[in-house]
């Protein structure tokens, strides 16, 4: 029987004086849906986050064309077991990264990383680490002023937030909250799986998808203090059993979805940026009818531009495409592209939407798409990437 989860168990560890880094400032909502498409002024660096369990060395950076889609190994840093899921300070200095690992130092959490980037040569430069407040941290976000990283756990079942100083270093976890319940699956949903935590377009709010309870959580956040509360209502429920996973906001702000990864769905919400409530409008396949066979979703975004989502197939080992109703939120389904590798966990659009690179980790190869402007639709030009187990994509425009 599905257990709904309570969200009492939660602390603030303290406020933290910390001062503004430069940053995007947060855009009203008008502004926001009527954003042009950035444009970049040259090339791109890209980070790989990888699993180093079978020979990766750690964070991998390359240097992207944005012309042709080329991409170009330049460096990689080594010293972080499993640097899995990776996350950029609006300032474009500094690069973190989840250490995906359950124990540190003899307690059951993991570990969260800083590093500065040299804006030149890409190459990283490690700054400080902290225990990530629960086991195997698998997500993380950093806010648009550039003052606190926010992270979930997915074993722990935790989310945390961390203050980030004017040198781009992490401080101790501000709060931590661990999350409660279970779902209806006897093995993967025996407890909460805290899977993603990710800002709204006004940081106002941060949304957190549980794949154990079956939770979209939504808490109140305060980035002058870097303090979670939970929101009321605390959370919105998807099917039993769907496990959601990540979540992505369209540009607009009005909606919001998230990928299902047991049930290979994406749900659809209306989002009230004022309240931090929402409300699912539709649950869509992101598979094609006459498939059969195992396979669960992993990563969504939203196109640049509004118009488009992706989401990803591990099994399927494919991209699922879908173009937006940019009045309802509501989706229909496109088809599904292979990525021409095994297992994509995670994938990327450039700044521009004009690539997609597509992560796959048990191929270790990495594929470039060119994404059509005018129908969403992924084409394979023939640029790829050698990078063992990637698990996670971030661009950075120079």
């Amino acid at each position: 029987m599905r257990t709904r989860p309570a969200y009492k168990r939660w602390k603030n560890l303290g406020v933290v004086s910390l001062i503004l880094l430069g940053g995007a400032a947060a855009c009203t909502r008008e502004e926001v849906g009527t954003m042009e498409q950035p444009e970049s002024g040259g090339d791109l660096l890209v980070f790989f986050g990888t699993y180093t369990r079978t020979g990766s060395e750690g964070i991998y950076t390359y240097r992207m064309d944005p012309e042709s889609g080329a991409l170009e190994r330049l460096s990689v840093v080594s010293g972080i077991e499993n640097p899995s899921f990776l996350a950029l300070h609006p300032s474009g200095r500094y690069l973190y990264a989840v250490g995906e690992i359950a124990e540190f130092e003899g307690q059951n959490t993991g570990t969260v990383s800083a590093y500065s980037i040299d804006s030149a040569s890409g190459q990283l430069s490690f700054l400080n680490l902290q225990p990530s407040a629960g086991a195997v941290p698998c997500h993380l976000v950093v806010d648009q002023a550039g003052r606190n990283l926010l992270l979930a756990t997915y074993t722990g079942g935790t989310v945390a937030s961390f203050p980030i100083d004017a040198e781009g270093r992490l401080g101790p976890a501000t709060s931590v909250i661990q999350h409660e319940g279970s779902s209806v699956d006897p093995v993967r949903q025996t407890g909460p799986r805290a899977h993603s935590i990710n800002l709204d377009p006004h940081d106002r709010f941060a949304v957190a998808a549980d794949l154990g309870t079956d939770e979209v959580v939504v808490y109140r956040f305060d980035t002058a203090t870097g303090v979670l509360e939970p929101n009321s209502p605390p959370s919105v429920s998807v099917a039993p059993g769907a496990g959601p996973r990540h979540f992505a906001f369209h540009p607009s702000g009005r909606f919001g979805y998230v990928i299902n990864e047991m049930g290979s769905t994406v749900t659809a919400f209306r989002y009230d940026g004022d309240k931090g409530t929402l409300d699912p409008i539709q649950t869509i396949t992101t598979l094609p009818e006459d498939f059969e066979g195992v396979t669960h979703t992993a990563e969504v975004r939203v196109h640049p531009s509004g118009r488009f989502l992706y989401g990803s197939n591990r099994g399927h080992d494919s991209i699922a495409v879908f173009s937006i109703d940019p009045e309802t939120g509501r989706l229909t389904a496109r088809g599904q592209e292979s990525t021409r590798g095994k297992t994509p966990r995670n994938f990327e659009i450039d700044p521009t939407g004009t690539w997609l690179l597509a992560a796959n980790q048990e191929s270790d190869s990495v594929v470039v798409f060119r994404i059509d402007p005018e129908t969403g639709a992924l084409e394979a030009g023939g640029q790829t990437a050698d990078v063992p187990m990637p698990v996670c994509i971030r661009m950075l425009a120079r």
